[in-house]
């Protein structure tokens, strides 16, 4: 491989001059405009009809799955069937408070969601019941557990950090990535569930709906959805990750658990509300002002968004056509410099894996080529589709979409990007590579 020099131009601006310069962007609420509430109705398909993916009672469909993958998933839950499920106990939640420390609770936090995601893919590519204790198992735990989120963001809630308050529910990263994990697990497995006992399924629901979906509807101060920043003219300041990450998943808990359709619409279209409040002080030119290590969970979670949106009303609320989404996209294959390096700047890392699903599919939507390419160089380099697939945090809101592509991205002819040069206005960070 050639040897490429990339050289990066930081333009110093205060903060409040950029963000004075955000505020006088024209109105782009791309979704609450163009799909109104009452409009929702006749596009969402109805949650008893909706079927994104096979669920365990689909074999066909399970079957197109490459089958050294499926089988790579029944030999990482057959190493699980005798693992144990540890407490979360308080003393180790107060870590945070008394010494600083949130490795231990998210460890044990973390791997109990790691492990009922390996185990939900080994009984659904396996089919015979042998996993099914251990998942009833984890799903009781998290069940139990008085906080999904983890102790760092305790903030949220009235009482502040310490012990979470189970009378004040908050959403955080890792609320909402575990209610979307339940609520796929609870549509992946429900005939099994029903068959073990049918209050499995029904305190999944109510775990969900009163820990994420009621919260979220009573609420509109909690700093990530945005509307506290929103005023008539512009915006105070504009939202970071945390909202698409968040709003990714509580619209798939919205879609897959809510059985009320005028409240599944008006949960929809609230997280529609919320996206936009972070699509729309967003930096014209597409760049992660956080830089790409945060691609992942900004850029990357949108798509997570904007993409389960659309499978839910079969294409028929989809803005991949707008310019900004396409260079949002984009963004990623441009500060790249030679893997993995990647131009780097705020608090990011200059060493960087992507994610080969997500920068595929996202290439895919807005039919840019070179993402897609791209997508294929990376998981050429890291042996992407030969075994399991990665996942974090039980994420089976990007684990499940990527199983059902992996032919196809692998079958995209690889190539590395070498974008010349490119400049960010907004962002005021120019790049150029000595040779291309």
């Amino acid at each position: 491989m050639r040897t490429r020099l990339a050289v990066w131009i930081v333009l110093m601006a205060g903060c409040g001059s950029l963000f004075a310069g955000l505020q006088e962007k024209p109105d782009r609420k791309l979704l609450e405009v163009a799909w109104p509430l009452e409009s929702l109705s006749n596009l969402l398909v109805p949650g008893s009809e909706w079927r994104p993916y096979p669920t365990v009672s689909d074999s066909a469909g399970l079957d197109a799955v490459p089958q050294n993958i499926r089988a790579a998933h029944i030999s990482r839950g057959e190493a699980l069937l005798d693992a144990q499920w540890p407490p979360l106990p308080a003393s180790v939640f107060l870590d945070y408070v008394r010494n600083g420390n949130r490795s231990r609770f998210q460890a044990l936090s973390f791997d109990r969601r790691e492990k009922l995601a390996q185990l939900v893919l080994a009984e659904l590519f396996e089919r015979r019941g042998r996993f099914m204790d251990q998942i009833v198992d984890g799903v009781w735990a998290i069940c139990e557990e008085s906080f999904w989120g983890v102790p760092a963001h305790l903030g949220g809630q009235k009482a502040g950090h310490g012990l979470p308050d189970v009378t004040d529910p908050y959403v955080d990263l890792f609320a909402a990535e575990t209610g979307a994990l339940m609520a796929w697990v609870n549509y992946l497995l429900a005939p099994q569930f029903d068959e073990i006992n049918p209050l499995i399924a029904k305190r999944i629901e109510l775990e969900i709906d009163r820990r994420i979906l009621s919260p979220y509807m009573q609420h509109d101060d909690w700093g990530w959805m945005g509307f506290r920043y929103r005023n008539r003219t512009g915006y105070e300041r504009p939202v970071n990750n945390w909202n698409p990450w968040i709003n990714s998943n509580v619209l798939a808990c919205a879609l897959l658990i809510e059985k009320d359709e005028a409240r599944r619409q008006e949960l929809v279209f609230k997280t529609m509300q919320s996206i936009d409040n972070f699509i729309e002080p967003y930096p014209a030119d597409g760049g992660c002002d956080e830089g790409p290590s945060y691609w992942n969970r900004a850029g990357g979670a949108l798509f997570d968004y904007l993409s389960l949106l659309s499978l839910a009303t079969h294409g028929r609320v989809s803005v991949f056509d707008q310019p900004l989404i396409q260079e949002m996209g984009r963004y990623i294959y441009r500060v790249y410099i030679s893997d993995p390096w990647f131009i780097n700047f705020a608090d990011a890392s200059a060493k960087l894996r992507v994610n080969p699903d997500i920068v595929y599919r996202y290439g895919k939507a807005i039919g840019d080529e070179t993402m897609m390419r791209f997508a294929a160089f990376t998981a050429q380099k890291e042996g992407y589709g030969q075994g399991a697939l990665k996942g974090s945090y039980g994420g089976l809101n990007r684990i499940l979409p990527a199983l059902f592509h992996v032919d196809e991205l692998l079958n995209t002819p690889p190539q590395e990007p070498a974008v010349r040069d490119v400049w960010f206005p907004d962002l005021q960070v120019m790049i150029a590579r000595s040779n291309d």
